[in-house]
């Protein structure tokens, strides 16, 4: 069964709008992803990270698209300190599609980063600027990225920050038309649906049960290709109806 994803009955959330400009760069034969957001898309530790086997699932299902990927994920960052980086990280690389990974850091507020991290309303904000900024700076796709579900954003202390901080962000992709990658609601059903462990879910490397394990993260890459795909999907329906 692990071999074989496709065999087990937890799937992501459809996208709800269809992927325009990556599926007609796909058409044409080139298409580029930027990967921007903290640790889940730089990677930590020895586990590699989603960016990269999200490009190999993609460039299995689409062999003659040429599909690249710039990762540009930062770990501790989150969106106020990312959004800076837009202009040189993001922007000038003249993506088809766009991958913002945002709200951990905001929620989990690790006591020893310093900086802090910022606070909840700032990186609400940043969001907010960030999508507007992509939206007229850039003719990408978007998606969001929200928290993973974890032990470290699930303590009394912060699980209804992090409930929040999830309704935020799908507030703000509403808001902005752009698609989200419910990566939170995935992986509370694998560890309510499935029945995984958190054990087997987090990298048994990581003390403050944040971080996701190798078997975690390569799920969520098959998610994400199969929300990405679902995109996709839409554009090229919705061309062959008008066609025919």
């Amino acid at each position: 069964m692990d071999s074989d994803p496709s065999q087990i009955p937890v799937e992501p959330i459809p996208f709800e709008y269809g992927l325009a400009r990556f599926a007609q760069s796909l058409a044409r034969g080139r298409a580029k992803i930027v990967a921007i957001g903290s640790s889940t898309t730089a990677g930590d530790g020895k586990i590699k990270p989603y960016p990269e086997r999200l490009l190999s699932l993609l460039q299995a299902k689409y062999p003659k698209g040429r599909i690249s990927m710039v990762n540009q994920g930062v770990g501790g960052q989150e969106a106020p300190i990312e959004l800076e980086r837009f202009d040189t990280d993001v922007i000038a690389e003249k993506p088809d599609l766009v991958i913002w990974q945002v709200g951990t850091n905001a929620v989990w507020q690790r006591p020893d980063n310093i900086p802090p991290p910022p606070s909840f309303d700032e990186t609400c904000r940043a969001i907010r600027h960030g999508l507007v900024k992509l939206r007229d700076e850039t003719q990408a796709d978007v998606i969001l990225m929200d928290l993973q579900y974890v032990p470290a954003v699930l303590t009394p202390a912060k699980k209804d920050k992090a409930m929040a901080m999830v309704r935020a962000i799908s507030e703000l992709a509403e808001d902005a038309g752009v698609n989200v990658f419910r990566r939170f609601a995935f992986m509370k059903g694998l560890h309510h649906v499935e029945q995984v462990s958190f054990d087997r879910m987090i990298d048994p490397n990581d003390e403050h049960r944040l971080h996701d394990s190798d078997w975690a993260t390569q799920r969520v890459a098959w998610a994400v290709k199969l929300a990405i795909v679902g995109g996709v999907d839409k554009v090229w329906s919705a061309a062959a109806a008008s066609n025919s």
